[in-house]
């Protein structure tokens, strides 16, 4: 059939078109169904029906978006042919992972490809992610997964020595990458670190980093930097790598549902697409984390460091304390000056001590330091000022300001301050409310709101003590964090979980 182009200039992220009703009849087809568009030149795509009409498009019409006009460089009046296709056959894969059956190795990497290319729809990409989450992947198959999304995007090869970490998440601050990454290169390895920003957190690395310099760059560029400095801490986003895990997290998300299997492939084919030979995983398990039993804790690492064999990757996972948060910001600016300041020398303690525990791990899975002896190489780094140095050229690479200090951190303007409404010991502090309290002060999009921690567990607090302060860029996000405070117990002193906006 042959079809007019009428152009909308709306990007959707996947191929969609619109045809009118009587037409779709003619090709019979039905909403949701794929068609193949070629122009004359014989360039043809597939695409998938998201609608029919007889309003926004008329007989003889095809209503193509912004990422099908590109991709087939089309212009409104162009003629194009329009063919009925079948299914993808990852479908019928699918619906075999749905019925709880094993899935071979070529029809995980044909689901990957299909997702890849946005031959499924939402629907179909949502029937993947339940089956998996219902019926789990087996060690074959989280392979086989990882594999397919690593051979479905792009891969960068920064030679040997390269490294690279992971956290589960779910405990607020716990900025390690950021003194991590300069430890490891000022020890002479290569460290390409690409992070997220924050979906549900306060921060991510990205966001936190970004405070500092820029993230987001092309891949001969990031190839540059490394050549330069050894590493980067950089927007996973920014680059091609495991793309399909990218469309599988946007489904996931709204679902609030995390398939094991998912995740492990979803972080060892990022850390395989840049080359890593050695990895350290980063488990918090705690009240209030992502992992709240060690059981629980344990296996996943177990998963872990096999998956890591079957791909080469020597992994080793550090099963850590995630009660409580790790450093005294929360949020991109507090916590970029909370590792400014660990650098500098006097950061908070916590953050010191685990980014150099993992910094130990890769330092002696790397051959950098002998079993036992890489604490004292990362401690040695750090003090001496190595790591404050390499930071700097680091953040000049990626093209900021490398002369930035901890103190001309830009935080706030609006503030309010918790205190202490009787004494005692600080016996907890959650993660989720001090969260949620620096979400609605505006983290992650106000790089300068968040929660600024002036105690750690194991304090003692007289009543009247601060015992953090809310930092907001707008007086009506602070009144929101601030009514939030009031509602809820972020901290629980003595056995009572008593505080006071004041």
């Amino acid at each position: 059939m042959k079809l007019k182009v009428k152009l909308y200039e709306i990007e959707t992220g996947k191929p969609i078109i619109v045809l009118n009703e009587e037409d779709m009849k003619e090709l019979g087809v039905h909403i949701g169904d794929r068609i193949k568009i070629c122009k004359p030149e014989n360039t043809c795509m597939v695409t998938a029906v998201i609608d029919a009409s007889t309003e926004l498009v008329g007989l003889g019409e095809i209503g193509v978006f912004e990422d099908v006009y590109r991709e087939l460089d089309v212009k409104a009046g162009d003629i194009v042919d329009v063919r009925a296709t079948k299914r993808p056959q990852s479908i019928e894969f699918i619906k075999k992972k749905l019925h709880g059956k094993h899935l071979h190795g070529t029809e995980i990497k044909q689901i990957i490809q299909d997702v890849v290319d946005n031959n499924l729809s939402d629907i179909e990409l949502t029937a993947l992610v339940v089956s998996s989450y219902i019926n789990g992947y087996d060690m074959d198959e989280t392979v086989s997964l990882t594999k397919a999304m690593v051979e479905t995007g792009e891969q960068i090869n920064f030679g040997e020595n390269t490294v690279d970490k992971h956290c589960i998440g779910g405990v607020a601050g716990n900025r390690t990458t950021m003194l991590i990454v300069p430890i490891l290169t000022a020890a002479g390895l290569t460290m390409p670190k690409t992070s997220s920003r924050a979906i549900t957190s306060p921060a991510g690395t990205a966001d936190t980093m970004e405070v500092l310099a820029e993230v987001e760059f092309s891949i001969q560029k990031l190839k540059d930097i490394a050549k330069d400095t050894g590493g980067f801490i950089v927007w996973g986003g920014s680059v091609n790598l495991a793309p399909a895990d990218d469309k599988i997290i946007k489904v996931e998300y709204p679902l609030s549902i995390d398939p094991e299997g998912q995740v492990l492939a979803s972080v060892m084919s990022k850390k395989k697409s840049v080359n890593a030979q050695n990895l350290v995983i980063d488990i918090p398990v705690g009240k209030g984390s992502k992992i709240e039993d060690m059981h629980t804790a344990s296996e996943l690492a177990r998963k872990f460091i096999e998956v890591g064999h079957r791909l080469e990757i020597n992994t080793k996972c550090l099963i850590t304390d995630g009660s409580s948060p790790i450093g005294a910001g929360i949020g991109p600016a507090l916590e970029a000056r909370d590792v400014l300041m660990c650098l500098e020398g006097t950061g908070p303690t916590d953050l010191m001590n685990k980014s150099l525990d993992l910094s130990a791990v890769l330092l002696e899975l790397s051959g950098k330091a002998v079993p036992g002896e890489g604490r004292s190489l990362a401690e040695e780094i750090l003090e001496s000022g190595k790591a404050q140095t390499q930071m700097k050229t680091i953040i000049e690479a990626q093209k900021g300001n490398p002369d930035i200090t901890a103190a001309e951190i830009v935080i706030g303007p609006h503030q309010a301050q918790v205190e202490a409404k009787i004494e005692g010991k600080v016996k907890f502090i959650d993660n989720k409310i001090i969260s949620a309290l620096a979400r609605l002060a505006g983290c992650p999009k106000d790089h300068t709101a968040g929660v600024d921690l002036k105690v750690a567990v194991g304090d003692e607090v007289d009543k009247g003590d601060p015992l953090f302060t809310v930092w907001a860029a707008h007086p009506g996000k602070l009144e929101d964090a601030v009514k939030k405070a009031k509602q809820t117990n972020p901290i629980q002193i003595g056995g009572l979980i008593l505080e006071e906006v004041v």
